[in-house]
């Protein structure tokens, strides 16, 4: 069983990671705009942007394969231009777990940059440090473990993604993630195996609540 389970693990684990290191990119970076800039729509843009969150898989699968199918503009481009099929391939699983990760480092992250003092910031400035100097030497410092948080419960997201995966990934062999496989030996009657995968998945999703929780506890209420 481990030599048949050994793959999905891998592809599992190269999807989430990838997922998460790009969700982080672009989360911690639009969390930093969000928590610095004042700009008329900026909730609604927040907003927008945290609907992968709430939106049902199905509909996040839907906008997916509208926007990179084979019959999307996106779509034809990339094939016509690159010879690229994303449409069910394992890279097509990044980019729907990289979505549907993304509000998990986003909402983090801005809250962790707005709990950041902004007279370090300030003195720093004083003693004339560039921005991006003061980005990464005083305000990042300051908001690792909240950001840490967040990207930790991406991951597991990412590790669980199931719905828009399936739609745009598809079920196949070469798509097969953890979820995935569990459905698939679901719907094959081998329960044994989809017992097996069932609690190899809730272990590790259950260390890294437990670590995630570890890196940013509740304040004491004064």
């Amino acid at each position: 069983m481990l030599e048949s389970i050994y793959p999905i693990l891998l592809l599992t684990l190269k999807i989430a990671g990838l997922a998460t290191l790009i969700g982080s990119v672009f989360g911690i970076l639009i969390g930093f705009f969000l928590a610095r800039a004042n700009f008329w729509g900026k909730n609604l843009l927040d907003t927008i942007l945290t609907l992968p969150m709430v939106l049902p898989p199905t509909v996040l699968g839907y906008y997916l394969l509208t926007l990179i199918g084979q019959k999307s503009w996106l779509g034809q481009w990339l094939y016509e231009s690159f010879g690229i099929r994303l449409i069910f391939t394992w890279q097509a699983a990044v980019i729907a777990a990289t979505i549907v990760a993304f509000p998990l480092i986003l909402k983090p992250a801005r809250a962790a940059f707005e709990d950041v003092n902004r007279e370090f910031e300030q003195a720093a400035s004083m003693l004339g440090i560039s921005h991006v100097a003061i980005f990464f030497r005083v305000t990042l410092p300051l908001a690792w473990r909240g950001i840490l948080s967040g990207i930790l419960l991406a991951f597991a997201r990412a590790l669980g993604e199931f719905g828009a995966t399936l739609m745009v990934a598809g079920a196949t062999q070469k798509t097969q993630t953890l979820s995935i496989a569990i459905y698939r030996a679901y719907n094959s009657f081998d329960y044994k195996t989809a017992n097996y995968l069932v609690l190899l998945t809730s272990a590790v999703c259950i260390v890294i609540l437990m670590a995630a929780t570890f890196l940013n506890p509740r304040k004491p209420r004064a």
